[in-house]
């Protein structure tokens, strides 16, 4: 079996295992040209900077000669910080999806339950989200940030997030200084995954290192 030119790794986010990324992943193989794999890794297991090693031991792992990297929610920090803790030669982009580059209100409300929102957090959450990792992204591959900007979603019964948002992560949590391109559009924090022109953006993006000004019906592109 011939080895792909270019592979897309897609991480999950929080409390997830990466099956609700399957149309996304067969959006960018099928109609996109991007075979993926995916990293999975546990919220409850491991603290968040030992998945995030994990992940970029995955990555030493695969063949393919340009490696990109798409992902959801807190997948996509785990991308930036794993590759800004210990950078790959391989060539490629990274595009994350509503990710909370800059913290998270929603997990700090949270985590204000007590040991109870603790838990639920767990030591991946906790360390990812609770304040702000990173305060600029400093990495040598081109990011891009697509945003959800339709506020549906279960953070919103743990009080206000700062409009616009996708119900979880606020857009404003997902710009951060030192990535490329930013991209907002009127989905969900799910509907990312299921969205066609997030899929055709993702890729468009990982191809040409910007996203599709044309592309974006009812988005905004920065």
């Amino acid at each position: 079996m011939s080895v792909p030119t270019e592979t897309v790794v897609v991480i999950h986010g929080l409390w997830m295992n990466g099956a609700e990324a399957g149309l996304l992943r067969h959006r960018l193989s099928d109609e996109h040209g991007y075979p993926t794999e995916l990293f999975q890794y546990g919220t409850f297991e491991a603290d968040f900077n030992t998945n995030a090693d994990r992940l970029r031991d995955f990555l030493d792992g695969l063949q393919s000669p340009t490696l990109h990297l798409v992902g959801h929610s807190t997948g996509g920090l785990m991308a930036l910080v794993a590759l800004q803790r210990r950078p790959l030669a391989k060539p490629g982009r990274i595009v994350c999806l509503g990710s909370p580059l800059r913290g998270s209100i929603a997990a700090d409300q949270l985590s204000k339950l007590g040991d109870l929102g603790a838990a639920m957090l767990g030591p991946t959450g906790r360390q990812a989200l609770l304040g702000q990792l990173l305060q600029r992204y400093e990495g040598e591959r081109e990011v891009g940030v697509i945003a959800g900007s339709t506020s549906i979603g279960a953070a919103m019964m743990l009080g206000l997030l700062p409009e616009p948002n996708d119900g979880t992560i606020a857009v404003i949590e997902t710009q951060l200084p030192g990535i490329k391109a930013h991209l907002t559009y009127p989905v969900t924090h799910t509907g990312l995954l299921i969205s066609p022109v997030v899929a055709q953006q993702t890729a468009f993006f990982l191809r040409h290192g910007m996203f599709n000004r044309q592309g974006v019906p009812d988005g905004q592109v920065q």
